[in-house]
C-alpha cells in the first residue's frame, strides 16, 4: 500500500504567524474511517474530521496516539522542509482496526489544528492481536 501526504493549508499560514511550535508543541496522530475525503481547504482543525474517526475501541482510542520524535529539515537543493515523527502504533485488541488514512493535528493549541493527511489509498486492517503502524510519517512544506 502506497500513502500519500497532503499537507493542509491551514497549518502553512500557523508556521508563518508563529502559532505552531514543531520543536515544542504536542501533535497527535488519529485514523479515519471509510469513507472520509480530506479536502485540505477546508478542513483546518481536528473539529473538522473528528466525525469521520475510527470508533474507540479494538485497541484504538479516539483522539489518536501521540507523537514522537518529531524532526524538522531543510532542503535548499530542492527548494522544501520536511516534517517528520516516528511511527505511530496502536496494538489491536478485542476485534481489527480498519482506517483508510489518518490525520495529523497539533493537540497543544485549544482549537487543534490539522497539519496534514496522510491517505493509505485503501483501507488498511490490521487483526486482533497484531499492530497497526503508519511508517514515515512525513509532510513536505513548499
Amino acid at each position: 500500500m502506497a500513502a500519500t501526504s497532503t499537507v493542509a493549508n491551514k497549518i502553512k499560514y500557523l508556521m508563518v504567524t508563529k502559532g505552531i511550535d514543531f520543536s515544542s508543541d504536542t501533535f497527535k496522530c488519529c485514523l479515519m474511517a471509510s469513507g472520509f475525503v480530506f479536502d485540505k481547504d477546508v478542513h483546518h482543525y481536528y473539529a473538522d474530521v473528528s466525525a469521520y474517526e475510527v470508533a474507540d475501541g479494538n485497541g484504538y482510542t479516539t483522539g489518536g496516539a501521540t507523537m514522537t520524535g518529531v524532526s524538522v529539515t531543510e532542503d535548499d537543493d530542492n527548494d522544501y522542509t520536511n516534517v517528520a515523527w516516528s511511527d505511530p502504533t496502536w496494538t489491536a485488541s478485542s476485534g481489527n482496526i480498519s482506517a483508510i488514512g489518518a490525520i495529523v493535528y497539533d493537540d497543544t493549541a485549544s482549537y487543534d489544528p490539522i497539519v496534514g493527511y496522510i491517505d493509505f489509498g485503501e483501507t488498511a486492517t490490521t487483526v486482533d492481536g497484531r499492530v497497526f503502524t503508519i511508517t514515515a510519517v512525513k509532510f513536505r512544506v513548499a
